[in-house]
């Protein structure tokens, strides 16, 4: 199959998103399609998948001219879809969601439940899943969800398929299975469209590149002829900066101190001290610990022993409602699951963790609200229409910023950024190292955690390393780089 989208143009009220843009995908090919939040990627994905209608141009589909108006019509052509909002339903199980909207059916009309529970299986064996297809979806984990969408894809015998940022809530070892399963489609001539701001992932799994700024394509070619810096300039417009952010550092007071803390077999014995002004960063591999640990100094989880200090006092953190109101903030490594409201709109996304310090006898003060969230917008540079809309029509790494400015808002003392640049790409990357060192010369500590070496290495003054649930080491200047941070990472010791 060669599917050619050409001279596409979509405009939303006066924002032109898609500029005469041309695309073309064929079966056996991985491409990347690329470009900063607002770019247009998922605009011009959501055209081709039947979600959305172009304003002008055209859909080839091996030289025939096609036209989609709902999402059923591409996947008749042989277009899957697997969005950056997960879509099951929580409250049915795995086999079920397997087939929602193409249900298997007996003679008689019922729900021929055991042939999809057995084709179900039979997918998963084939691509090396261990689920059980009977598992109820809201039972799994963000990153399980992501394989079970994967999956359903597969099972529609899709000639192509866009992946819009699958990776962003898997561990590397899924990471590696769903790459296995994308080259094994491309050995079955399957064209995949792959959606990533993973620099390094394109470079590992695709065969081609196009790159959209600003609603126009700005360069495509093949992924053997560039390098991720190349990439990055063509995604922003400019050289990205890769070296380690040097600020003047004018520490205050201790803000944090943990002596001992411990819960089961999650993570045991920790020591931490932080000072105002100060960004430590937290790293390790998969089950190191560290969101646990600071999920429990937050009071979302509990604690089996040791002590928390916060600004020289001791205190007994029971939930996160009193750790807001301690000074600490904590924004979630999911933001899927456990930051937006997929319900609300924008502004109270963006003001609900701080509707009790802004209201009078019960009633919200929206206008104080929203001057507030104006100011974190323009901070944080949030590309948005209007604060009504719904948090969802923004894109992920805007969704980030409004998550952001949802717990500064709050005023902390102390900000706990689990992940912060998940989903985001090189440009917004760059706006949240700047906010996080502003951050930090306004008093604030900061705890970074974050599996990315070089992250940690870009934006904190210290990192403390974390295996299997203990402190492993602590690495500052020269000293904190790739080597030492993987060593540790890995059981090892600073040499």
């Amino acid at each position: 199959m060669i599917i050619e989208m050409k001279n596409i143009r979509k405009s939303f009220g006066s924002n032109d998103v898609l500029k005469d843009i041309s695309f073309t995908i064929k079966g056996g090919e991985i491409c990347a399609l690329l470009g900063e939040n607002g770019a247009g990627k998922s605009t011009l994905m959501n055209i081709l998948g039947g979600v959305l209608s172009m304003d002008s141009g055209s859909i080839m589909i091996d030289g025939k001219s096609v036209g989609f108006s709902t999402p059923a019509q591409s996947q008749e052509a042989g277009i899957a879809f697997i969005h950056q909002e997960l879509n099951l339903i929580n409250d049915l199980p795995i086999y079920e969601n397997m087939f929602l909207g193409r249900e298997l059916k007996t003679k008689r009309g019922s729900l021929d439940l055991d042939r999809m529970f057995q084709e179900t299986e039979e997918m998963f064996k084939k691509m090396n899943v261990k689920l059980d297809p009977k598992t109820m979806v809201h039972d799994l984990d963000a990153s399980y969800k992501q394989i079970v969408e994967i999956c359903r894809a597969m099972m529609t015998n899709a000639s192509i398929i866009i992946m819009d940022e699958p990776t962003t809530s898997l561990t590397d070892q899924e990471i590696e299975r769903v790459f296995t399963m994308m080259k094994t489609l491309k050995e079955h001539n399957v064209g995949i469209i792959f959606i990533s701001h993973k620099l390094n992932e394109v470079m590992d799994v695709c065969n081609r590149y196009v790159v959209l700024r600003d609603g126009n394509l700005v360069a495509e070619g093949n992924v053997s002829d560039v390098t991720t810096k190349t990439l990055a300039r063509f995604m922003v417009g400019y050289d990205v900066r890769n070296i380690a952010l040097i600020r003047e550092e004018k520490l205050g007071s201790e803000i944090l101190r943990v002596e001992g803390l411990t819960y089961k077999y999650t993570f045991r014995d920790i020591h931490i001290s932080i000072k105002a002004g100060e960004i430590v960063g937290v790293t390790g591999l998969l089950g190191d610990g560290r969101s646990e640990l600071f999920q429990s100094i937050f009071g979302a989880n509990k604690v089996s022993s040791g002590e928390i200090w916060l600004n020289g006092k001791k205190v007994t953190i029971k939930s996160t409602t009193q750790a807001i109101n301690e000074g600490i903030a904590y924004l979630p490594r999911n933001r899927k699951e456990n930051a937006i409201i997929k319900d609300m709109n924008i502004i109270e996304n963006a003001s609900i963790v701080t509707w009790p310090k802004f209201a009078k006898r019960g009633v919200i003060n929206a206008k104080k609200h929203q001057e507030t969230f104006e100011n974190q917008r323009k901070a944080l540079r949030i590309k948005m229409e209007k604060v009504t809309d719904s948090i969802t029509s923004l894109s992920g790494g805007n969704q980030q910023k409004v998550i952001l400015a949802k717990w500064l808002a709050s005023n902390p003392q102390l900000l706990i950024l689990d992940n912060p640049t998940q989903g985001v790409d090189v440009g917004a990357k760059e706006d949240i190292y700047d906010i996080i060192l502003q951050l930090a010369g306004e008093n604030i500590a900061i705890v970074v955690l974050s599996s990315e070496a070089s992250e940690i290495i870009r934006v904190c003054d210290r990192a403390l390393v974390m295996y299997h649930g203990v402190i492993q080491g602590e690495v500052a200047g020269e000293v904190m780089n790739e080597h030492n941070i993987m060593s540790l990472a890995t059981g090892g010791q600073l040499t």
